[in-house]
């Protein structure tokens, strides 16, 4: 393999399905040989992990204000970038991260209505030059999405967290943001539609990585 790794990012509205993607990619390269390197946000590192705790589950029990919210994801987001995505990279690493800076754009810029350029800039403080090579945007309509994360619950026995638990006009805000964050940088998504079925999903992200980095999946790479 080559000494630049791979970065590649998964994004989504909730219930979207990215991360069983995540999962899936993970899986058959690992089967490959390949050095896989997996992150979520916001988590990623112990701290990243506390933060988490934070944004996601009310365990401060105090009203979090979109800055807050905003600044704690970019505050561990930097933290998984400088420990963990960066040193992976230079070692020619692949990384797949389940959420990474569009997540931000799309859910505090477009979401919390805070503008999109305004969280750019707090991205880039949080994790410099380093972006995706390939980003999965796997679309859903809000609804259906809500509709599964509800039945995932279900049979789990989880709760929604904080930010599943807003209102639908705030999932179609960060939908169409996502949207339009693909729209101006075609080179690097990949819009999937999200109602195809995990295996149809799973063999487009399968060709695309292949296609945009074809050394990735050459077992005598990964195993070297």
């Amino acid at each position: 393999m080559s000494n630049k790794g791979l970065l590649i990012s998964f994004e989504g509205c909730e219930g979207s399905g990215k991360t069983t993607q995540a999962d899936i990619l993970s899986s058959r390269l690992r089967e490959l040989g390949c050095q896989i390197v997996r992150v979520r946000e916001p988590g990623g590192t112990k701290l990243g992990e506390i933060i988490r705790g934070l944004v996601q589950h009310d365990s401060s029990g105090e009203v979090i204000g979109p800055e807050t919210e905003s600044l704690l994801f970019a505050a561990s987001r930097a933290q998984m970038v400088k420990q963990v995505v960066d040193p992976s990279l230079a070692a020619g690493e692949i990384v797949i991260s389940d959420r990474f800076v569009d997540s931000a754009v799309a859910y505090q810029g477009y979401g919390r209505e805070m503008g999109a350029d305004l969280i750019a800039t707090v991205n880039g403080l949080a994790t410099g030059a380093t972006m995706p090579d390939v980003t999965f945007l796997i679309d859903v309509d809000v609804r259906v999405g809500m509709q599964r994360m509800q039945h995932r619950n279900i049979a789990s026995g989880g709760e929604s967290d904080r930010i599943e638990r807003e209102d639908i006009t705030f999932h179609e805000r960060v939908r169409a943001g996502y949207l339009q964050i693909a729209k101006k940088e075609p080179g690097r998504f990949v819009l999937i539609d999200g109602t195809l079925d995990q295996a149809a999903i799973a063999e487009i992200v399968w060709d695309e990585v292949a296609k945009r980095s074809p050394e990735s999946l050459s077992t005598k790479e990964c195993s070297e």
